[in-house]
Parts: structure tokens; sequence; C-alpha cells
């Protein structure tokens, strides 16, 4: 990200330091210290007070961060401990005492760290919740064109691979196939593992990829993602090997237009339940209700699952500009399981779906 839109995600960081009633946040989520600094390794803490900003990460990182996120932050590099560092620099801060720190993030061990050795009269924690994810729930114009271009990519992916798949290749050979094809195209990676499922194991909404062979007539479900410069796309597609028979192609038709109906009707301004509301009335009301058991969908950003949720439990708005997964689900245990799911945009009209590839079912070999 431009070093302007960093800062400006540091002064909405710092605005909600105001709000807490805190001197400084420690962000220790790697994700949120890439959304707020552009830093991208794997070892770091940061900083944030009402005049500064500290990195803190190891010598391995020394080049990188001052790289990614010197001009937004101060560099420090430590090449014994990250907290060690934090509780030198700590003193040197005039005007901290009270100090926020992610209640969601901080491993216990961690904890302990801040009540023993970062605690007594000088320094107080409070834990935060929030206070970065609720502001990368809304992605700005660059951040959207990131996403689409991962979109891009596994879509990519996809249409190269869907004509390699036969009757007799097992889930792990077309994972294979599909991951060498989303590197061809250009992802720097995974965003989690490839889902590849067949027959009966397609009921599994997150199934393990395995050895078992794909049959003809089965159910083949690809859940998969790829990645550019750290922002996540997330794609779902099913098929038929072989020849569909009526009941296959009446789930998936029910899928299908729940997916078709909640990606056109979904908006920004809508609670999260609302959203989930437009897939999960059509669903039920083709008495298939019990068999979707997930939510409608996710945020997407640097972080495959993020903010906002779009869940029958859900009841905060869903921000414009937030790029949120819609995977409507149909799953009979021992026959099978159909999910769709696309990547959209919500604007203030209409949504924009980034995942163009055709909705219909599509028969292999």
């Amino acid at each position: 990200m431009p070093a302007d839109e960093r800062l400006a995600r540091l002064a909405a960081v710092r605005d909600g330091l105001r709000d807490a009633a805190l001197d400084a946040l420690l962000l220790t989520s790697l994700p949120n210290i890439r959304y707020v600094t552009g830093f991208s390794g794997s070892s770091a803490l940061l900083l944030v007070t009402e005049s500064d900003a500290v990195l803190v990460t190891d010598f391995r990182y020394d080049t990188q961060a001052r790289e990614e996120a010197g001009d937004v932050a101060r560099v420090l590099v430590d090449a014994q401990s990250l907290w060690a560092a934090l509780w030198r620099l700590l003193p040197e801060i005039a005007n901290v005492s009270v100090l926020g720190f992610e209640s969601a993030h901080l491993l216990h061990r961690d904890f302990q760290r801040l009540l023993e050795a970062g605690g007594g009269s000088t320094w107080h924690w409070r834990p935060t919740a929030d206070l970065v994810e609720t502001l990368r729930a809304r992605k700005s114009a660059a951040e959207i064109a990131l996403i689409a271009e991962a979109a891009s990519v596994a879509v990519a992916a996809l249409e190269r691979t869907v004509p390699q798949i036969r009757a007799g290749m097992t889930e792990t050979q077309v994972a294979g196939v599909l991951e060498h094809a989303l590197r061809d195209a250009g992802s720097e990676g995974y965003p989690f593992p490839t889902i590849v499922a067949s027959g009966p194991r397609s009921a599994l909404p997150h199934a393990h990829t395995s050895d078992r062979a794909v049959e003809r007539g089965e159910f083949l479900l690809l859940d998969f993602g790829a990645v550019r410069r750290g922002y996540c796309a997330d794609v779902t597609r099913t098929f038929v090997v072989g020849r569909a028979d009526a009941h296959q192609r009446e789930v998936y038709e029910i899928v299908r237009a729940a997916n078709a109906q909640a990606t056109s009707l979904v908006r920004a301004g809508m609670t999260g339940r609302d959203a989930d509301g437009l897939a999960r009335r059509y669903i039920e009301g083709r008495g298939w209700g019990e068999a979707f058991g997930h939510s409608l969908g996710h945020g997407l950003g640097l972080e495959v699952h993020e903010a906002p949720r779009l869940a029958r439990t859900a009841e905060a708005v869903l921000p414009a500009n937030a790029v949120v997964t819609i995977e409507p689900g149909v799953y009979r245990p021992g026959w099978g399981g159909v999910r769709i799911e696309d990547d959209v945009v919500l604007g203030d009209a209409a949504p924009r779906v980034l995942t163009e590839w055709t909705r219909e079912l599509v028969e292999l070999g």
C-alpha cells in the first residue's frame, strides 16, 4: 500500500486509542501489523502511541522491515528477544501509562510477560478487541484491486485445471494440478489448504483432501484460494464427474439459485444476519434448510477469514466497500454436497462479483 494510505490507517488507529482512553496500543497480530505498516514478516510487535509508531522485529527482517515499513514507523531490531526490546523501549516513551493489547491474538505466555515484566505501577494493560479488525473490514480502492487480482488468478487456475480432471484421479492429484495452476497464474501461495472432496466426502464442508479416487457419477467439490501481495481470494465450485442424475441436478440448482439471489441482493448497510437470510430463506423454502449448516460468508482481505461476518448471529452492519464471500451449500451425509462460492464487493449500489466463472452445472469427462 502507498505510504499515505498506511499513514491514514495509523491515524485511524490513534483515533481508536483516544476513543478507548488508551495512551498506546501493542499490536501482536501479524495481519494487523501488516495492515498498519506494510511489514510482511513473521516476527514483529508494533507499539502505537499518539505521536509514535515503533515496529520491533528481529535480525532476519532488518532490511525488509525498513523497506516495507520504514516510511510510517520507526524500526527497532533486536537479535535476542522482541519482548526484551519492548521493555527497553517503553521507559523511553513519555506519557504512556495505560496500554491496550489485542486480547484475541495474545498468547497466554505473552500475557504473563505483560503482567510480570511489563506490569507494576508504571504501566497498566487493558484488553482491546477488534480495534484494527473493524478498520480492515472496509477496503480501500487499492485493496479491492488486489483482491480482484487474486480472484482473477484463482479463476484462471480453475480454467486451466478443469480440462485435466478425469475419473480415477485421486483428490490429492486433482489438488496438485490445481495448486500448480495457481502458481503458474501468479498466486504467491495458498491462503488455506486446498479442499478437493469427491463423492460422499463432498458433504464435509471443510474436508481434508485425501487419496480417495474420484469416481464417475459423483460430485467433485473444489474450494481453493489465491494470494496477490498479501490479499486473498476464495472460490468454490462443485462439478459432477460424468453425467449428473436428476437428484444431483435438483440439489445443485437450489444452491446455484441461492448463490445468485444472495450475490445480486446483498448490500452494504444490511446486517450480516439479513445478508445470510437472502440465501438461507431460499434453501429453507425448498426443504433443505437443515442441510445448510454453516454461515453464508465472511470478509476477505489480508486473511481469508476476517470481518465482516454473514451469519445468522451477525447483527453488525456490513460496511460499504467490504469484500465478502457468498457461499451457500447443501450437504447430505453419505451422499454428497454442493457449495458455490463467489467473492463480492459491497458498493453503495449493486454488488460487484469478482469471481466470474460459470455457476451452471459442469459435467467433467
